[in-house]
């Protein structure tokens, strides 16, 4: 088993100051020694993150942060079918009058799809996904 990292994860471990390896110990400390990866959706946040920082400074920062990180993780790609198994559990969520955040759906079914638990900051919007095993850091 695995864990897909969800951004939010990350983006408070930067914003804290820690170091990627910090970040690392603390996702194994509540995880376990396990694989860490991210999605590919995870990873357009960021990188958005990346450019939408308001200094120069703060840009360069997290992207080496980001880049460090990269080093040590694997990113998933977003398949066809993670594609037809996020198409089904939005609309039989929706069906129910559940609405999932968009990134959040397609993070979920990336890591259902592979088996994998989702670690994150925000456990209300990923717990809307049946069968998702939620871990907050």
């Amino acid at each position: 088993m695995g864990l897909i990292l969800d951004s939010s994860v990350v983006i408070a471990s930067e914003r804290r100051g820690d170091t990627v390896e910090q970040l690392i110990e603390k996702i194994v400390k509540v995880a376990g020694d396990q694989e860490a990866a991210l999605s590919a959706i995870g990873l357009t946040e960021l990188i958005h993150g990346i450019y939408r920082a308001r200094t120069p400074e703060i840009r360069l920062r997290r992207e080496s942060f980001l880049n460090e990180l990269l080093a040590d993780l694997t990113v998933y790609p977003y398949t066809k079918e993670t594609a037809l198994l996020a198409g089904k559990l939005d609309g039989e969520q929706q069906n129910r009058g559940v609405v999932i955040p968009f990134g959040d759906l397609l993070i979920g079914a990336t890591a259902l799809s592979l088996g994998y638990k989702v670690l994150t900051g925000n456990l209300r919007d990923f717990r809307r996904i049946p069968g998702l095993t939620v871990m907050q850091l």
